[in-house]
Order: structure tokens, then C-alpha cells, then sequence
């Protein structure tokens, strides 16, 4: 090609930032440009940047305001109100209920233990939600966490999960209720029913249609419509009955208690072995999903910095105290195989002779359900109305009464939902739901931490500064007329000038520390937080595959004793090593708000719990978790990826044309200037095209 082809030679590329718009070769032909001209086009992207911004549609993350005190609801909550709220959302059917369940069917008295490590567990996800809802102080519990860390889809899935979490929290309490309630009737409420309605006999269904808990739950719903005041102070009525009926159960059951039912004669203290203990602790993190309910209410609380710390912590502390005790007074009281599973504590007292104690058990029991019910239906619209006012979720149940300031359309609906579980579902299977949507929520609230503490302060502000430079420096080369050239460093002196920047500023979240960069300087050329964010993989790999050894390992894929101590050793060198990766690199310090302790230790530690108790719980647990899975990511792509607001927030295309001319002599010129991209490229193109022929 000859110099003069070069003279009238120009490059249009029309970049934005979901596409490049570049007229496709049917234009050249139609309007007989020079061949040259169209075979030097590129006419489509290649496929491997589609599905690079694809994927980064999915993992983008959630813009905060500013302002994040600021909200549509009402702050009028305190410390004492969380911590009540709190208290009453772990004390309930997993006090007066599940204590009976596990202990009879699972762990036996070991039980006490499997409240231990269920409680640790909980203690390090709960310091994570601390963190988090201080730092972030809007609703939408471990939804809002993982959106403004990892990325949309994830928390799209977390959200999902919490709001299965809930609904199948609140529909076991209601049955819990109810089985309570009939107790105190002799059955007779249950007898009726199956008389003239009927029995059912289908895995996953209860043996009849409850008819009480799905009442009970309309009328719950009908209170939380009134507002968080209302709600708050119903919760501390039925608290305050509730923590007095404790006080008498660790009384009485002390003073009835009989060491031999924990002897070899009555089967042991541990009659299930470390396995039953396991599954026990797996299933017994039922007790303790309560503490997020606290996280939920961030944007209702007056101090959300201060409150939410203090709340989770001090509710999490006596739910735990008192799961332990009433655990061991009740095993000792009577043999655990003999325990009632719907109805434990009462039941022992009955087998005791104590009627009269059994009653008040019984009333007791059925107000602590109450804020338990309270506590499911209040957080559950709240995630609900978070994820719609995303955009993720639909838009309707975003409304917020102008009075009562509470989404009054989620509540009605998810409690009426809530209220279809109770009638039908069993209470089992409930709860292996429950945990597993839990265990999993703790896992990614954990990962988000420790991400979010090594990441790069990002502000909505500098973000939208840049991006505004950015698009204003096209039209203000073109404002200019290029009346003086504009002069660029050499490139090596920009590489020295920002190297001695660099050094001379304070490090960064995410960057590697000082005292490593001698031994480690090959990661120092890695954007702060990238080489964190792999670390947090590796440690969610390495995480699952030692939690499947240690319990696949043995029973159901039968290894060899060498091979499996190898497979362990080999995976818990790679989860040390990735804790070790991650230590190195510089954390985020705040002396505003609550810090979790030893990270990446502790969420590290809370990640391997929780995937370990995961994989405890039964396979069919899975198979309808998958599928309740499944269908969220329907939802998701069918509706939240589209109206997202932070789909809304990609900025719009900003047409730029950079022609690059090559004259004779040699000297290269750079012209840069907006342009439409409809009608503006290819006219520029005749014009070259006509220079050119009146020249030659």
C-alpha cells in the first residue's frame, strides 16, 4: 500500500461501555466507499468479550448512598429493643421443641455439646454480621452484605435462600405453636381434625392439615402491619413471659434431676457417638438464627454503629446460656428416649408428676413462640423489600406505607405464603431447610468480610468523578479546537513518577505489606484486592473438599487410612495457605465501627464450620435446596438482571471517534472528537474518500 493510501487511511472505533458500535460492512458497499477502507473494519466484538461483560453483569456490585443513615423507614429502635428482638427470635421452638427432637432421635444428652458447637459457630458468623451491619447499616441482613462485596448474582441466591429461611422458620414455629397449644387439650385439637379432614402420609407433608398454626400466622401478620413501635412492643411483653418461664425450668429441673439418666443403664451420655453430635449441631443451628434478625433491622435502628454490635452480642450470649442449661436439665430430668418430641419440656415435667408445671411450661412456651413468630414475620419483608428496591426482585413489594412506614404488600403476601407452609409441610423437614439456608448465608457473610476488609476504599462519588472526567474529555478537546497541541510525557517517566507516588502514600486495603514485598514482590504487581479475592476461592475450595473427606470419606467412599490422611493433609495445607496469602496483603482499619477480631482467621474458621455442618444434613435436604435454587435463577434471569438499579447505573454511550493520520514525512497526528455514531462515520469517510480522488 502506498503512502498516499496511508494519507486518507482512518481507524473509527466507537467505544462504550457495554459495546462498541461500528457500522457493519452493508453500509461501505451501499454507499461505494473504497474497498480499502471496508476490509480494514472489524464488524462485531469478539464472542469472548460478550460473555466477559456478561459476566460482569453478574458480579457487579451494590453503589451505596452516600448517606446511608438515610431511609424510608422509622428509627426507633434501641439496643435493648435488638437485643429483645433478638432473644426472642432465638428462644422459642427450638428451646421448648427441638431440644426434645434432638435429643431423642440424634444426639441423646450429648445434645448439651452439640448446643456448644452449634453456639461457636454461630458466635463467629454473628461477630461477621456485626461488622457488617454497623458498617452498612441498611436492611437486607446477609442479602445487603454479600451485594456490596462479592457480587449481584450471589446475593441474588443469598436473598433468595434468607427468604426460604424464613418463611420455613416462621411456618415451624407455627407448628410448633400449635403442637403446644393442642397439647395443653389433650390432643383433642389434633384428634378432631384428623377425624373429619383427614390424614396425609407423603414424605415432606404433615400427617394432617394444621389448621391452628396457619391461623396464628394471619393474625401475627395482621399486628407486624402496624408498624415497628407496635411490633417492638409486643416482642417485649412476650420476652419478658418467656425468660420467666426459663428461670423457672433451670429452678425446677435442677432440683428434679437425676444424674443416672445420663448412666450406661439409660444408654450413655453420647448414645449416637460423634457422628450424632455432629448431625446434632448441624440440625441445633435452628436455635441460633435468630441473631440476624438484628442485622435485618440495621435501618431501623437509632445507633445502627453501636446497637448492632452490642445487640447481637448480648442476645447471642443468653440464647446460648440458655439452650445449654435447659438441654441438660431436661436430659437429666427424665431419660432422653422417653422425651416427646413435640412437646419435651412439658412432657417431662407431666412424667414427673409436676402437672401443674407442666402447665405453666406449656403457656410459657407458647409466648416465647410468639416473638419468634414476631421476629420471622417482621425481617422477612424487610429482605424482600430490599431486594425489590434493587430492582432484583419485583417492584411492587418496594411499596412502603406512608404511615405505618413498614412494606406492607410484603408483609401480606409472604405471610399468607408463610401461613400455606404451616398448614401443609412437616416440621422435620422444615427445619433441615432452615439450617441449610443458614449454615449458607453464615458462609458467604463470612467470605464477604474478609473481601470487603482487604478491598480498596471505593466512594460513589469518586466513582462518578472519574467517569465524568472520563466522558467530558472527548468535548473538551473538541471545545478547544486544538489551538495547542497537547503535550504527553514519555511513557517511562509517567512509570517513574507513579512508582515514587506509590511509595511514598500510605498502603491501601489490599495491598501487599511491607515487610512481604522483599519475598513476595512477583504479587505486588496485582491491583489491590485481586490476589485476596482468589485467596477467599482457594479457601472456599479447599473448605469443601476437607469437609467432604472428613465426612465421605470413611463411611461412603470407603479410602484407604493413607489415602484419606493424605487427602486431609493435602487440603488443610491449602486452606493454612490461603489464610497465610490473604494475611499478607494490608487490611481496611476503622476506629468507627465494630471490627471482627483475627481476620482472616475467625471468618476462615466460620467458613469451615459451616460447610462441614452443611454437608451433615440429609441428601434430600439438597436435592429440594437444589431446587429451590433453580428456580431463583429463573427468577433471576427472567426478571432481576434487567431491572437492576445498578443495571440502570451503567452509564450510556459515549461515541468517540479517534482518527490517527499518517503523513509523508512521517510525523503521526491524533485528533479525538464525539461524534453520532448513526450518520457521523460514515460521512466522515466519503469526505476522506473525496480528498483522496481530488488528489489523485
Amino acid at each position: 500500500m502506498s503512502t498516499s493510501d496511508f494519507t486518507t487511511l482512518s481507524l473509527l472505533a466507537f467505544a462504550q461501555e457495554s459495546e462498541t458500535l461500528l457500522p457493519s460492512p452493508r453500509t461501505f458497499e451501499r454507499r461505494k466507499l473504497p474497498s480499502v477502507l471496508c476490509g480494514k473494519m472489524v464488524t462485531r466484538l469478539p464472542r469472548s468479550a460478550d460473555v466477559a461483560r456478561f459476566c460482569q453483569k453478574l458480579n457487579r456490585v451494590k453503589t451505596l448512598e452516600d448517606d446511608m443513615m438515610e431511609t424510608s423507614f422509622n428509627r426507633c429502635l434501641t439496643t435493648v429493643d435488638l437485643a429483645l428482638l433478638g432473644i426472642g427470635a432465638m428462644v422459642g421452638s427450638g428451646l421448648y421443641v427441638l431440644t426434645g427432637t434432638v435429643a431423642k432421635e440424634t444426639a441423646g444428652p450429648a445434645i448439651v455439646v452439640s448446643f456448644i458447637i452449634a453456639g461457636i459457630a454461630s458466635l463467629l458468623a454473628a461477630l461477621c454480621y456485626a461488622e457488617f451491619g454497623a458498617h452498612v447499616p441498611k436492611t437486607g441482613s446477609a442479602y445487603m452484605f454479600t451485594y456490596v462485596s462479592v457480587g449481584e448474582i450471589w446475593a441474588f441466591l443469598i436473598g433468595w435462600n434468607v427468604i426460604l429461611e424464613y418463611m420455613i422458620g416462621g411456618a415451624a414455629v407455627a407448628r410448633a405453636w400449635s403442637g403446644y397449644l393442642d397439647a395443653i387439650f389433650d390432643h383433642r385439637i389434633k384428634n378432631f381434625t384428623e377425624t373429619h379432614v383427614g390424614s396425609w402420609h407423603i414424605p415432606f407433608l404433615a400427617h394432617y392439615p394444621d389448621f391452628l398454626a396457619f391461623g396464628i400466622l394471619l393474625v401475627a401478620t395482621a399486628f407486624i402491619s402496624f408498624g415497628a413501635r407496635v411490633s417492638s412492643w409486643l416482642n417485649h411483653v412476650f420476652s419478658a413471659i418467656s425468660m420467666g418461664v426459663i428461670l423457672f425450668i433451670l429452678i425446677m429441673g435442677f432440683v428434679l434431676a437425676r444424674p443416672q439418666n445420663w448412666g450406661a443403664a439409660e444408654g450413655g451420655f453420647a448414645p449416637y457417638g460423634v457422628s450424632g453430635i455432629m448431625a446434632g449441631s448441624a440440625t441445633c443451628f435452628y436455635a441460633f438464627v435468630g441473631f440476624d434478625v438484628i442485622a435485618t433491622c440495621s435501618e431501623e435502628a437509632r445507633n445502627p454503629q453501636r446497637a448492632i454490635p452490642r445487640a447481637i452480642a448480648i442476645s447471642l450470649s443468653l440464647a446460648t446460656g440458655a439452650y445449654i442449661l435447659v438441654s441438660m436439665v431436661l436430659t437429666l430430668m427424665v431419660p432422653w428416649h422417653s422425651l416427646n418430641p413435640d412437646s419435651a419440656l412439658a412432657d417431662a415435667f407431666y412424667q414427673r408428676g409436676y402437672s401443674w408445671a407442666g402447665f405453666i411450661v406449656a403457656a410459657g412456651s407458647i409466648c416465647a413462640m410468639n416473638t419468634v413468630l414476631l421476629s420471622n414475620l417482621f425481617s422477612l419483608p424487610r429482605i424482600v423489600y430490599a431486594m425489590a428496591e434493587d430492582g432484583l426482585f419485583f417492584k411492587v413489594f418496594s411499596r412502603v406505607h406512608p404511615r405505618t412506614q413498614v412494606p406492607v404488600v410484603a408483609i401480606v403476601v409472604f405471610g399468607v405464603l408463610m401461613s400455606l407452609l404451616a398448614l401443609s409441610l412437616d416440621l422435620e423437614a422444615l427445619v433441615q431447610f432452615l439450617s441449610i439456608g443458614t449454615l449458607l448465608a453464615y458462609t458467604f457473610v463470612a467470605a464477604s468480610v474478609i473481601i470487603l476488609r482487604f478491598q480498596r476504599v471505593k466512594t460513589e462519588e469518586a466513582s462518578n468523578t472519574s467517569a465524568r472526567s472520563e466522558a467530558s474529555a472527548p468535548a473538551s478537546t473538541e471545545s478547544i479546537g486544538a489551538t495547542e497541541p497537547k503535550e504527553y510525557e514519555s511513557f517511562s517517566d509517567k512509570l517513574h513518577l507513579v512508582g515514587k507516588e506509590k511509595s511514598k502514600s500510605r498502603r491501601e486495603g489490599g495491598q501487599m505489606k511491607a515487610f512481604f514485598e522483599p519475598y513476595l514482590g512477583f504479587l505486588a504487581d496485582f491491583d489491590p484486592g485481586e490476589v485476596v479475592t482468589v485467596a477467599v476461592i482457594i479457601l472456599m475450595v479447599s473448605a469443601i473438599c476437607l469437609s467432604s473427606i472428613l465426612v465421605f470419606g470413611q463411611n461412603q467412599l470407603h479410602l484407604p487410612t493413607w489415602s484419606y490422611a493424605l487427602l486431609v493433609l493435602l487440603f488443610s495445607l491449602a486452606f493454612v495457605f490461603s489464610v497465610v496469602l490473604i494475611s499478607v496483603h494490608q487490611q481496611q482499619q476503622s476506629t468507627q465501627t465494630f471490627q471482627l477480631p483475627l481476620v482472616p482467621l475467625t471468618p476462615a474458621l466460620s467458613i469451615f464450620i459451616n460447610v462441614y455442618l452443611m454437608l451433615k444434613l440429609n441428601y434430600m435436604t439438597w436435592i429440594w435446596f437444589s431446587v429451590w435454587l433453580l428456580v431463583g435463577l429463573l427468577v433471576y434471569f427472567g426478571y432481576g438482571i434487567w431491572h437492576s438499579k445498578e443495571n440502570q447505573r451503567e452509564p450510556t454511550a459515549h461515541s468517540v471517534c479517534a482518527r490517527y493520520v499518517v503523513f509523508p514525512s512521517g510525523s503521526l497526528e491524533e485528533t479525538v472528537q464525539a461524534v453520532q455514531p448513526s450518520t457521523q462515520p460514515s460521512q466522515g469517510l466519503e469526505e476522506m474518500a473525496g480528498e483522496e480522488e481530488a488528489k489523485r
